[in-house]
């Protein structure tokens, strides 16, 4: 089943089989329906994966599906509205392999994200409220406050490290009704990360500098520190 969405700002294709369809993602769909209609208020699904794993495309895809199949619409948000802005990245630095360096050179590393504000607006749609949301634009390197609105009954919020178990972070999965963790082979990251630098405007140099330097670490971080999901999947 092959699908076209915009991811970030970018165009994007993926494609799922119908088995994968059939056994997978209508059965989980069904699920979240079921436990929607159990607890009588809306409930929030959080969905993690390393980059490069497709977790943003998946959770389009689901939503998608559910409108497509005229089941409980998925109402889908990420994480990434919340990195802190270029201008901060810029003008703050980090300690990384015993050297101060500028937080941009690891944008993507939890500490690039504002976690206090990520975790009171996930509250506030755990607490079922219609609230504004931020989504990150890859082509203005920034986030964009108040994108689009929260509401419905099921909300699936996707991101890195919504599952991680460092301090503060470890806090997240709390709010969280169902959990759900994609695995994939740290070859198979490799290539879509520089895939997707490259299509962020970076050279093929660049992009392999940045990836090995830092999109990888990340990949190795929420793959080896998140916690045991209600679902785990495997990218392929």
């Amino acid at each position: 089943m092959d699908f076209h969405f915009i991811n970030n700002g970018l165009p994007a294709d993926a494609s799922f089989s119908e088995d994968d369809v059939q056994n997978i993602y209508i059965p989980l769909l069904r699920h979240l329906a079921e436990l929607q209609e159990q607890n009588q208020r809306r409930i929030l699904v959080m969905l993690a994966a390393p980059p490069g794993a497709g977790k943003s495309t998946l959770a389009a895809f689901l939503a998608e599906l559910s409108r497509e199949k005229g089941m409980e619409e998925i109402t889908v948000i990420g994480m990434d509205g919340f990195h802190h802005y270029q201008d901060y990245l810029l003008s703050h630095t980090t300690l990384r392999d015993g050297k101060m360096i500028p937080l941009v050179k690891i944008k993507g590393a939890p500490e690039t994200f504002d976690l206090p504000k990520l975790t009171k607006f996930i509250r506030r749609v755990a607490n079922g409220e219609t609230i504004p949301w931020p989504v990150y634009d890859r082509t203005l390197h920034n986030p964009m406050e108040d994108a689009i609105t929260v509401s419905g009954n099921i909300v699936l919020l996707e991101g890195n490290y919504l599952l991680l178990d460092l301090p503060g972070w470890d806090d997240l999965s709390a709010y969280a009704d169902y959990t759900i963790f994609v695995s994939a082979g740290e070859d198979l990251l490799r290539d879509r990360l520089i895939h997707r630098q490259m299509q962020s405007g970076k050279s093929s140099d660049d992009a392999v500098s940045f990836v090995e330097n830092s999109d990888l670490v990340n990949a190795r971080l929420a793959l080896e520190h998140s916690k045991k999901p209600d679902l785990m999947l495997s990218a392929v």
